[in-house]
């Protein structure tokens, strides 16, 4: 054992994925397996064993489904976890119910076998975001945003509110949407998450929140109280519709800082579109996407903020979007609907 690895135990019933997540993992020189298990079961003694820093698991396994042992694991032995789960529609909210329950970050398992060069890679990124990452309370609510919906109403046409998130961040959209007032201008969100799970995320994301939230549909119109979320490996581009309008696209394209969707994508496009108009902000997140995008729309005169390092999951992505200079305001979980709601309102302190 090397000092200083991070140590990853791999739990999956399929013999030969335990071996394509083991090989790949062991590529990396920072990372060691110190073990896998076919099951909860066993996984559960080999966690007390060999106290591994990080676990890869498969959710849809016999005995025990990786759901329930990973709110087993919160009471008992918390470790972090990247998680795998079909492509299935039931796999989409397997992998919701997972990040819920407490995991780190999920993984599409591929059909068919097929371990693609990608995916390996996406796979010992996320493992080390996971060895990183902070486990955090959830945020008591704000106060009441009432008080601001005649200014939000009053609001200057054009305005747009643009968000970017990654690991963690499906959780904290839960904290942010759900409060937000119905009558804001509208919203396109990036949310670093896999095909066929975006849509199952839009879908919670609307029964919980007084805004209408949807999976983005290529060429449709922003309107006032709609929040639109880029599906998985499809970059969102923002277009202009009328004098004060916006429309979306939805492109294929490479990825850009290794993701897509990506946000610098939607923020590179909406900067020459939106000027001064637009509330922007990075959410928790692993790498740098976004850093760029929001220091152009910063530049452009529009508000920006970011989420602080104390309420992330993963400060990655905020903390790039900050050093690079784009981020006027670091702002916690918790008051960033308030901030939101603030910037469109106009009351916004000035960033120091």
């Amino acid at each position: 054992m090397s000092f200083g690895k991070t140590r990853v135990l791999v739990v999956d019933d399929s013999a030969i994925f335990r071996r394509f997540i083991s090989n790949t993992l062991a590529t990396d020189p920072a990372i060691e397996v110190v073990g896998a298990a076919a099951d909860p079961y066993e996984a559960r003694d080999m966690i007390l064993q060999l106290k591994p820093n990080v676990l890869t698991l498969d959710i849809e396994m016999p005995k025990m489904d990786g759901i329930t042992f990973l709110k087993i694991l919160s009471t008992q032995h918390p470790v972090p976890a990247v998680v795998f789960s079909s492509l299935s529609a039931q796999g989409s909210q397997y992998a919701l119910q997972a990040l819920e329950a407490g995991a780190v970050d999920v993984l599409a398992k591929p059909s068919g076998g097929t371990f693609s060069a990608d995916l390996a890679r996406e796979l010992i990124s996320k493992v080390k975001a996971a060895a990183g990452s902070t486990r955090i309370a959830r945020p008591a609510p704000p106060s009441p945003l009432g008080v601001y919906a005649s200014a939000i109403n009053n609001s200057r046409p054009g305005q747009i509110i643009l968000i970017g998130s990654s690991t963690g961040g499906t959780e904290a959209l839960k904290d942010i949407l759900p409060v937000l007032p119905p009558n804001l201008p509208p919203i396109c969100i990036v949310q670093h998450i896999p095909a066929g799970y975006s849509a199952a995320l839009a879908k919670r994301l609307n029964e919980l929140s007084k805004l209408e939230v949807r999976e983005a549909v290529d060429g449709e119109p922003l309107e006032r109280g709609k929040v639109l979320i880029a599906p998985g490996d499809l970059h969102m581009v923002l277009v202009k519709r009328g004098a004060d309008g916006y429309g979306v696209r939805l492109k294929q394209g490479p990825k850009v800082n290794q993701c897509r969707p990506s946000v610098d994508v939607l923020f590179e496009s909406a900067t020459p579109l939106v000027g001064n108009k637009a509330v922007a902000g990075i959410l928790t997140g692993m790498g740098e996407d976004g850093a760029r995008g929001l220091l152009a729309l910063r530049n452009a005169g529009s508000k920006t903020f970011a989420q602080d390092e104390k309420t992330c999951v993963v400060y990655g992505m905020p903390r790039k979007a900050f050093e690079a200079g784009g981020v006027q305001k670091q702002v916690a979980l918790g008051d960033i609907a308030t901030h939101i709601v603030k910037c469109v309102a106009g009351t916004a302190a000035q960033a120091r």
